[in-house]
């Protein structure tokens, strides 16, 4: 098993990419909205993943937050609220705020699970400071490290709810980010104090099955290098200070926040301490080269992902409709009684 997470290119597996996928058995895959056409074709795909892997707990990922990053979205699927949204009346009453939380992202992950969807890249744990990029936003749960840090295991616990694993991100925190990852590199200059109140949630969180690094140079801890490729950043802040022993992925290494061919940077996020590289677009061409430039996943990384994945348990395909309405009918009637109090 090489330490990678593939994406693909379209609705249904090339005979390419499965003859790729058998040979250099990928970690796990990802998949966004250029995959998903409807239920039946989205559960064959993610059929097909795991019989070409062999293993029936294989990640297969996918970025559902609720808001404006969802790849499955209406009217094949539900629409979520955001996770500023959800926050509505946490300063009022934290319980019902987390459990209208988890009531959402339990039954979000039943749209999950139906479709053969093991893994979510969320919840968001970034608390957004003032003069941020929004490319953070309203996906983050509030601007009190407190308040994310409750409402993030609220998620979390929502999704195990529904069998789902989650991945908090981004570690060790993007809420400073003057840019988006996506485009530019986000140089954060506050010093190492200011730092704690970003890795508060990720501290509070930090026994959550996997983690996203952030794409963000912090110049307190490293001058040079940014966190997915920051060895003293990763030891010394991820799994240290923070006390993360998760499997922890790179965020997608084809943003242009990093500088290098995505084959280079696989190899640079791994040495520096990464289970992990995230490459999202299925590009054959380099995902071959990516496979040329890494070896089979460390003893450190297996551990990670067979505990990680503990954490995933099929459900039942003829209840989940009956659960998914329960949940959302509770969530509902919490989100309206918080509407009256805050």
């Amino acid at each position: 098993m090489i330490p990678a997470i593939f994406g693909l290119q379209g609705a249904q597996l090339s005979q390419q990419e499965r003859d790729f996928f058998k040979a250099v058995d990928p970690l796990g895959y990802i998949l966004f909205a250029r995959n998903v056409d409807d239920r039946q074709q989205l559960r064959a795909l993610t059929e097909s993943l795991r019989d070409i892997s062999g293993r029936d707990d294989v990640p297969i990922l996918i970025d559902q937050e609720g808001g404006r990053v969802a790849r499955m979205s209406a009217p094949q699927w539900l629409t979520y609220p955001t996770a500023a949204a959800l926050a509505y009346g946490f300063a009022a009453q934290p319980a019902l705020a987390a459990q209208a939380v988890r009531l959402n992202y339990a039954a979000l992950g039943l749209d999950l699970a139906e479709v053969g969807i093991s893994v979510d890249c969320a919840p968001v744990l970034d608390v957004p400071q003032a003069g941020a990029h929004d490319v953070i936003g309203d996906r983050a749960f509030g601007d009190s490290a407190e308040q994310v840090a409750q409402l993030g295991q609220a998620a979390l616990d929502g999704l195990a709810d529904a069998g789902i694993v989650g991945v908090i991100k981004h570690i060790p925190g993007h809420g400073r980010a003057g840019v988006d990852s996506h485009h530019h590199l986000p140089v954060v200059e506050v010093d190492e104090a200011a730092l704690a109140l970003d890795i508060a949630p990720f501290k509070a969180l930090a026994h959550a099955p996997m983690a996203m690094t952030a794409h963000v140079l912090y110049r307190a801890w490293d001058a040079t290098q940014c966190a997915t490729l920051s060895p003293t950043i990763i030891q010394n802040v991820i799994r240290q200070r923070i006390g993360f022993d998760g499997l922890l992925m790179s965020d997608d290494l084809d943003m242009k926040a990093l500088v290098g061919t995505v084959p280079e940077l696989a190899a640079q996020s791994l040495a520096a301490g990464c289970d992990v590289a995230l490459n999202c677009w299925g590009d054959m061409a380099v995902m071959m080269q990516i496979a040329d430039r890494l070896g089979d996943a460390s003893s450190d990384c297996l551990r990670r992902l067979s505990n990680a994945m503990m954490h995933w348990q099929p459900q039942q395909l003829d209840a989940i409709a009956a659960r998914q309405s329960d949940y959302l009918a509770q969530r509902d009637s919490v989100l309206r009684e918080l509407a009256g109090t805050a």
